[in-house]
């Protein structure tokens, strides 16, 4: 993989990770998640969110 396919992917999925995480989170009180996996869920989604900042940030700079 070339430095530019990863930079292209990079964002993809740290979306469809957010994504999932967040509705994990939002729907686990619906679907019977525990309180643990919900949190795991939401400093999941806290982290994808830092990651695609940080990958805005550092292409803007580029």
């Amino acid at each position: 993989m070339t430095n530019e396919t990863r930079t292209a992917a990079a964002p993809v999925l740290l979306w469809l990770v957010l994504l999932v995480s967040g509705a994990a989170n939002a729907a686990g009180p619906l679907i019977g998640l525990s309180e643990a996996v919900r949190m795991v869920a939401g400093g999941v989604a806290i982290v994808a969110i830092a990651g695609l900042i940080t990958h805005y940030v550092r292409r803007r700079k580029a």
